[in-house]
């Protein structure tokens, strides 16, 4: 069992305006795409996890509370649900959706404002809180677009990709 425990409740939770905040990443590495690692190209691959509520792929994220940076969030949300740390980089910005399990009396009709950022992993943890109802997979760019449940995610996504272009010339950090 995980010595990290998963916060719970709502009592910590922010809200703004009628939106309950949120942050997350797109957690993201580099492959290698062929035998000789010298010289093959790096492919960008995402982790991507399970939704116990349903079907489809996400990208780690969750409830941003009272006693944490929107950073913090974002990397407590990857070790949390995707059992992964590594370097917080950039937001790749903030996406309005609407949440079907999360409607309280500060967001009764579940509106949600959720700030994305990159992290580039360097750590996988054998145990993390979440383990027990989340799985992680490791996907390609063009596979994960598919595989993503919500759109405002394949959003962030595509965002990921530009900012990757535009910060790393050479494919790489």
């Amino acid at each position: 069992m995980s010595d990290l425990v998963a916060r719970t409740g709502r009592h910590q939770q922010r809200y703004e305006n009628g939106y309950r905040l949120v942050a997350g990443c797109v957690p993201f590495r580099y492959k290698s795409s062929g035998d000789d690692d010298s010289s093959s190209k790096k492919i960008i691959e995402v982790l991507m996890i399970n939704s116990p509520s349903g079907p489809g792929l996400l990208f780690p994220k969750g409830g941003w509370e009272n006693d944490e940076t929107v950073e913090e969030a974002a990397v407590r949300e990857a070790i949390e649900e995707a059992g992964v740390r590594g370097d917080l980089m950039d937001c790749l910005g903030c996406y309005e959706f609407r949440s079907k399990t999360h409607q309280d009396e500060f967001s009764p009709e579940g509106w949600c404002k959720a700030a994305m950022f990159a992290l580039f992993v360097k750590e996988e943890l054998q145990l993390w809180p979440e383990q027990n109802t989340r799985n992680r997979s490791w996907l390609a760019v063009s596979e994960a677009l598919g595989s993503l449940r919500h759109e405002w995610m394949r959003d962030a996504l595509e965002r990921f990709c530009k900012w990757h272009e535009e910060k790393f010339v050479d494919g790489t950090i």
